[in-house]
């Protein structure tokens, strides 16, 4: 089974010639929900794209069960860029949240393509930049804002659909697994649910978030930058 390069928008603008590299080296693999197939030696060989579905990487503290989600890889995103680059283990654990595809490459050949294929050096240095971007905002709101202030800018971004790594990201998520994402636990993520939906700025539908009132939610935004 063949994946075209457009309907991958990170690759929409790629030449034929490397579209022919592209598929030569490509492998696309299926992955089940609940499953943690990505191990640190796994990324020490490979690199992935993701067609389809939702991984998450994350860190948890054995001692307190607490856990942190790092990062929600969705359709067109790259793992592990850690790997790839410093040739070391990447010491995160992954979990499909979702049933996935993703496109497997050896990767001394993405090595190859940074070094000497500007076709892919393009798309993959804007896209590192953009996650450098992500990590910068996720350490900065942690130390400093509170958890309601940060799941309130996170449905914002969930509904923008110029951001790259949050939109749509809450569709079909938890509340155990955006808890997880925000460094809190359900019951904070329960409660301010229930204040959303008592001021009227939200509904929820099984595992899915709506916005009823997008002028309170950025008022709320506003707020959140103004303190």
């Amino acid at each position: 089974m063949k994946i075209k390069p457009f309907d991958i928008e990170l690759l929409e603008s790629i030449d034929k010639e490397f579209e022919q590299e592209f598929y030569k080296y490509s492998k696309i693999i299926e992955h089940q929900k609940g499953s943690s197939p990505f191990t640190s030696y796994d990324l020490l060989k490979f690199f992935y794209i993701l067609l389809d579905g939702k991984v998450k990487t994350y860190q948890i503290n054995f001692e307190n069960s607490k856990e942190q989600t790092f990062f929600i890889y969705q359709r067109g995103d790259m793992f592990d860029v850690v790997s790839l680059l410093d040739e070391q283990p990447h010491d995160v654990i992954y979990e499909v949240l979702e049933d996935c595809r993703v496109l497997q490459f050896p990767i001394q050949t993405v090595r190859y393509w940074i070094g000497n294929n500007h076709t892919f050096s393009k798309i993959f240095f804007p896209y590192l930049a953009s996650k450098i971007r992500y990590t910068e905002d996720l350490a900065s709101e942690i130390s400093l804002y509170d958890v309601k202030d940060r799941f309130v800018h996170l449905l914002v971004e969930n509904i923008n659909p110029n951001n790259k790594f949050k939109y749509k990201l809450l569709q079909n998520l938890s509340n155990s697994e955006i808890a997880k994402l925000l460094g809190t636990v359900r019951h904070v993520i329960e409660r301010i649910l229930k204040q959303l939906k008592s001021e009227k700025i939200i509904q929820t539908q099984r595992k899915n978030i709506i916005v009823i009132n997008i002028q309170k939610l950025l008022e709320k935004t506003d707020k959140m930058l103004h303190k």
